[in-house]
């Protein structure tokens, strides 16, 4: 578990090499520019990077749920947005290899694992966010389809995506009457929010996905009609260890940049490096990565084998991995003194991106929620 093979050593090396040439230079002029680098993605999806875990039958890579944690952290390094959102590409994709029907699959999984296609994951709404079993997006049942109206809130990828998984209210049971449903981007009716301000993930698209009177097949179905509740928990399982990879990679370029400009920098007639006080610092901060990303491989792991403990671990997880890289980057800002406030140097970015995670693909109250009731139910 914690020894690399010399496949994933090769993974990564090449995740790295092209992390560091096509995202890092640019990472600091998109956070300012807001600009969503789709060229640069669509080169991550020859890499196979599109589809990471999906089966390679339509253009897949194959990989392990271990591999892509070993990915999104190498990602996270150069840019934790860019790594984010695809790790919420390869989320979609997942969904619609695992639930869809031959035809579906044949239809999107090309696509979307190529990243030529965009896709988004649309649960969230204004008034239904950790409460995702209370949602009132409806899809009622009309000829040989569904009719959908509601809003999706918060949505990455909201206006370029083509294609946009939504979960929709079928019938009135509560989490069992919700279903999900493939819409194309182009859907008539299918409309979108403006772009959302936000504190971080500006080199990426948020917003509101409106649904108005959308007609959708009966083919356009994922899964069976009642079982959406269930397909975007599973999603979430995975989506939540690949954004604690993507934490864990944040984290880790803040620690990086911190040791090299404590190690440049001289006040009080040395370096800050060998200043006691701020080497337990950096120890601290090292340590709760380390701690972090033991756990979350073993998350990982678990959710390859199908593991009947997986959902526990992908929440802890997901809870230790966030506060850890949100730490180690607040210190690492801390550390650097007044430059770390500059955006030039990098830190802060960091620190905007990686707060985020510790709310998104269930905050970390929910995990604590989740890990609270197994561990009273067991």
């Amino acid at each position: 578990m914690f020894e690399l093979t010399e496949d994933q050593q090769d993974l990564v090396g090449m995740v790295r090499d092209f992390a560091t040439e096509k995202i890092a230079p640019h990472a600091l002029e998109w956070d300012a520019a807001k600009h969503f680098p789709v060229d640069v993605l669509r080169e991550a999806g020859k890499l196979g990077l599109g589809g990471i875990y999906v089966a390679e039958e339509y253009g897949g890579s194959g990989l392990s749920r271990a591999d892509a944690a070993l990915i999104f952290e190498e990602l996270a390094k150069a840019d934790p947005t860019i790594a984010a959102y695809i790790s919420i590409q390869n989320m979609v994709v997942w969904m619609v290899d695992t639930f869809g029907t031959d035809a579906q699959r044949a239809e999107w999984i090309p696509k979307l694992a190529s990243m030529e296609a965009l896709g988004s994951y649309c649960l969230t709404e204004p008034g239904a966010g950790s409460d995702a079993a209370a949602l009132i997006t409806r899809a009622k049942a009309d000829g040989a389809g569904y009719v959908l109206n509601g809003v999706k809130q918060f949505i990455s990828g909201a206006g370029t995506s083509a294609l946009y998984i939504v979960m929709a209210r079928t019938a009135e049971t509560g989490h069992h009457g919700i279903s999900a449903f493939l819409v194309p981007g182009d859907a008539p009716g299918l409309s979108f929010g403006r772009g959302e301000k936000k504190m971080g993930w500006n080199a990426q698209p948020t917003g509101q996905v409106v649904l108005r009177d959308v007609r959708v097949q009966a083919s356009d179905l994922l899964g069976e009609e009642g079982q959406g509740f269930a397909i975007a928990m599973k999603g979430l399982n995975g989506g939540r260890l690949n954004i604690g990879a993507c934490s864990l990679g944040g984290g880790q370029s803040a620690l990086d940049k911190t040791v090299a400009y404590l190690k440049d920098r001289t006040a009080f007639g040395g370096r800050l490096a060998d200043k006691e006080a701020l080497m337990f610092d950096l120890a601290d901060m090292e340590m709760k990565l380390e701690a972090a990303r033991s756990l979350l491989w073993r998350a990982a792991v678990a959710l390859d084998r199908n593991d009947p403990d997986a959902l526990r671990l992908c929440a802890m997880a997901k809870r230790v991995a966030t506060d850890a890289g949100f730490e180690v980057a607040n210190m690492a800002i801390q550390l650097h003194g007044g430059y770390g406030y500059l955006h030039e140097y990098g830190v802060e970015k960091i620190a905007r991106d990686l707060r985020v995670h510790q709310i998104l693909e269930g905050t970390n109250e929910i995990m604590r929620l989740i890990v609270g009731r197994l561990l009273v139910e067991r």
